[in-house]
């Protein structure tokens, strides 16, 4: 049963996209709006390949790539950070989670203006904005995920014998792994709308340029293979970060 399962899972899978593919193609066949405004299937294909063959959408992917990956970096690496001084230190969350939330409640895309004027054009923007995107939501979800691990557990850890830095390694982390793994998708998510955004205004080059130039020359097959390598990127990025819950020490965390 479990094989048959297995065997019917990629199919299922497919189903979705081919049948939004079917009636995208159904809809341009109407020609309720011109091939310019509205491009088949086929032209966007045919745009796609155009482009990746002369290794432009390659080149904005990776371009595209490095800035979310340095900005989400740079935010996990100190968001985490700060989210378990605030989950273990009722003081520090009193002084500073008010302005944690201020900060998370603001549209990341407020700060354009600022990263233009202030980094000018090009990677550091960018980095900028995907870090304010990312920062504050892993901060509160950490320090969320803190707190709610139940204090029996570093009770019993503390009567064998584990403290400082292995009471971090071998009880908080993986307690708090699922949640902080969930928020990391999340943010990452962001991250990638982020950027396109960014590029849009502050790029002069990554798929959020790619898809204003296309805009720009109203070849809207281009613009729309763009939105295509856009999805795709994102779910990829989405299956990597969801292969962190195979680790042994993080389904200790699920198993709680």
């Amino acid at each position: 049963m479990s094989s048959v399962r297995s065997s019917r899972g990629p199919w299922l899978a497919l189903a979705g996209p081919a049948a939004l593919v079917a009636l995208w193609a159904a809809l341009a066949s109407l020609g309720l709006f011109p091939e310019s405004l509205f491009p088949t299937p086929l032209a966007v294909a045919r745009g796609l390949g155009a482009e990746l063959s002369n290794f432009r959408l390659v080149n904005d992917a990776i371009a595209s790539l490095f800035r979310v990956t340095a900005g989400f970096l740079l935010a996990a690496g100190l968001g985490v950070p700060a989210g378990l001084l605030l989950g273990h230190s009722a003081r520090a969350r009193e002084a500073l989670l008010p302005l944690v939330n201020f900060f998370r409640s603001l549209s990341p895309l407020a700060w354009i203006p600022f990263a233009i004027l202030w980094l000018g054009i090009g990677d550091a923007p960018a980095i900028f904005l995907i870090f304010m995107a990312a920062f504050f939501p892993v901060v509160l979800s950490t320090t969320a995920a803190v707190a709610s691990i139940p204090s029996v557990y570093f009770r019993v850890a503390r009567d064998v014998g584990i403290e400082g830095a292995a009471l971090l390694r071998e009880v908080t982390l993986p307690a708090i792994a699922p949640q902080v793994i969930t928020a990391l998708r999340v943010t990452a998510g962001l991250s990638w709308l982020v950027v396109v955004a960014a590029e849009m205004i502050a790029g002069r080059d990554g798929l959020g340029f790619a898809i204003w130039d296309a805009r720009n020359g109203l070849r809207t097959d281009l613009l729309v293979a763009a939105m295509v390598v856009i999805g795709l990127i994102g779910v990829a990025l989405d299956r990597l970060l969801v292969r962190l819950t195979r680790i042994p020490s993080v389904r200790w965390g699920y198993d709680r």
